[in-house]
């Protein structure tokens, strides 16, 4: 009976690395054709349990049954095989290659000479990409496409093996909102194909709209299962973090100073024109718009990350002239970026660089060579003030959650003693509780004095956390307002699509 009604089933499931025990004898049960959620904080083991279903990492002990037949060691190439197919949260596209070249990488359809047929693979392509809805050339190069085209491109890539099971790990983080229907309408219509998804994502509404049933672990361990609809939000977050969360947005009324930074008609040749705004000591400017607005661009074109085509940046009254990232951080700047993996961490390296290598010469000592003792000080006091969960410093940052990866790059910024932050997406891909807290630590920044420039594709976000908030549409400045009790969604959505602009 088991057989025919689970296509997988996950039992008793222990990870180990070196120093962590990610999965600490875990479960899991997918029914065919259901939409199946993991939930759970950053750290709670969805990845890594994902991981050994996709042959990265080889379970340490535990069984899996997978289509009524027990399996043993598998590689993802077999999972492939099996009918197991993966989206990955951390984009790994070849960028310099086309789109049809990273669907069908390793899988080239071959003539009769076994040469690449590039013909075929480019008509395969449309016929896949017309499945969700893209338009693009599959000649194009992925560099060429936005984060969210290339996450759309990955679904695509997933959807092409004809798999019986897809794993999507936090498919919606870099998609619109449009995106996202478009995402859950064919993820219908591969359930009623009969397929089973398994949807890992920390948008608690994502949850509700399109699973059928919950899987929540928390601290590797496996806390139950429930039908979606039986399973109250405030049951499922205390189930995910062991705790009430009572306050999501933590934002306590800061005193506003001076004038810090000033931007006036600032332009890039290609993604915005003509913006103008100003942040104060202690306030949280928001900055909010769809895809494609030109928001990421505004702060990386004052950063020195984008080269500005005219306008000025002052910052307590003086104009500067900001050309390269070092630039910026001389005069106290500092960025978290849109997407960690891509221009954040540095996987490879430990925390302890990852977190140092934006203020290295500060640990320099007169012969070149870094002052051990005081770099291991003051990272030590970062992981314990924002409460980074690291085995130790030595750690490579890539074995770490999401979560704290994000907060090692808030530590990375934090330690250069910043005037002013920008803080793209701060809490993309991450948990329901370290959402909290990382929402709690920037409001503690902007009372201590720091000005911050938060972007945010998530209006409550938005709203929860800033004391004022510029609306950009097509790279033009269409609203910037108070937050007030009478400020609503609609008002800033309406703004955010070009259809009513205010006074700016």
């Amino acid at each position: 009976m088991d057989e025919e009604k689970y296509l997988l089933e996950m039992d008793n499931i222990v990870k180990t690395f070196p120093g962590v025990k990610a999965l600490k004898g875990v479960n899991l049960k997918v029914k065919h054709g259901e939409i199946h959620a993991l939930m759970g904080e950053n750290g709670a083991g969805k990845s890594t349990l994902m991981k050994c279903l996709a042959g990265i990492h080889p379970p340490t002990s535990g069984t899996i049954i997978y289509d009524g037949k027990k399996q043993g060691q598998y590689t993802t190439a077999q999972a492939l095989q099996m009918g197991i197919s993966m989206i990955h949260q951390e984009l790994s596209p070849i960028l310099h290659r086309s789109i049809m070249e990273n669907i069908w990488l390793g899988r080239e359809p071959r003539n009769k000479f076994g040469l690449i047929d590039h013909q075929k693979m480019y008509v395969d392509s449309i016929e896949v990409l017309k499945e969700i809805d893209i338009n693009e050339d599959p000649k194009t190069h992925m560099v060429e496409l936005t984060v969210a085209k290339m996450q759309m491109i990955e679904i695509a890539k997933a959807i092409s093996y004809d798999s019986k099971l897809i794993i999507m790990d936090e498919p919606t983080s870099a998609l619109t909102e449009k995106e996202i229907k478009q995402l859950f309408g064919i993820m219908r219509r591969l359930k009623a194909q009969g397929k089973s998804i398994i949807y890992i994502s920390h948008k608690l509404d994502e949850i509700y709209e399109v699973t059928d049933r919950v899987t929540v672990y928390r601290d590797g361990e496996y806390i139950g299962a429930e039908d979606t609809k039986d399973l109250p939000e405030d049951k499922m977050i205390k189930m995910m973090v062991g705790r009430e969360v009572s306050e999501l947005f933590p934002k306590t009324p800061c005193s506003i100073g001076d004038l810090m930074l000033e931007v006036e008609n600032l332009s890039h040749r290609k993604f915005f024109k003509d913006v103008s705004f100003n942040v104060r000591k202690g306030e949280i400017l928001g900055i909010a718009g769809l895809v494609g607005s030109g928001r990421t661009e505004v702060i990386e074109s004052i950063f020195g990350i984008k080269q500005k085509l005219s306008g000025t940046v002052k910052i307590e009254g003086k104009e500067v002239d900001i050309k390269t990232p070092e630039d910026a951080i001389s005069n106290h700047l500092a960025i978290l970026t849109e997407d960690r993996r891509m221009s954040g961490i540095f996987p490879m390296l430990s925390v302890r660089l990852n977190m140092a290598i934006a203020n290295i010469p500060k640990y320099l000592n007169g012969v070149g060579l870094i002052r051990n003792r005081e770099l291991i000080r003051e990272c030590n006091e970062y992981v314990k003030k924002i409460q980074v969960k690291t085995p130790s410093l030595m750690q490579k940052v890539e074995n770490l959650s999401g979560g704290n990866q994000q907060k090692v790059l808030v530590a990375r910024w934090l330690m250069t003693n910043p005037d002013i932050l920008f803080l793209d997406e701060p809490t993309r891909g991450i948990d329901v509780g370290t959402k909290s807290e990382i929402h709690r630590l920037i409001s503690q920044l902007a009372g201590e004095g720091k000005s911050i420039v938060m972007v945010s594709s998530e209006l409550p976000e938005v709203m929860g956390m800033s004391d004022r908030i510029m609306v950009m549409h097509e790279g033009r400045v269409t609203a910037i307002v108070d937050n007030s009790e009478d400020l609503t969604q609609e008002e800033l959505m309406s703004y955010a699509t070009g259809t009513v602009a205010a006074d700016v």
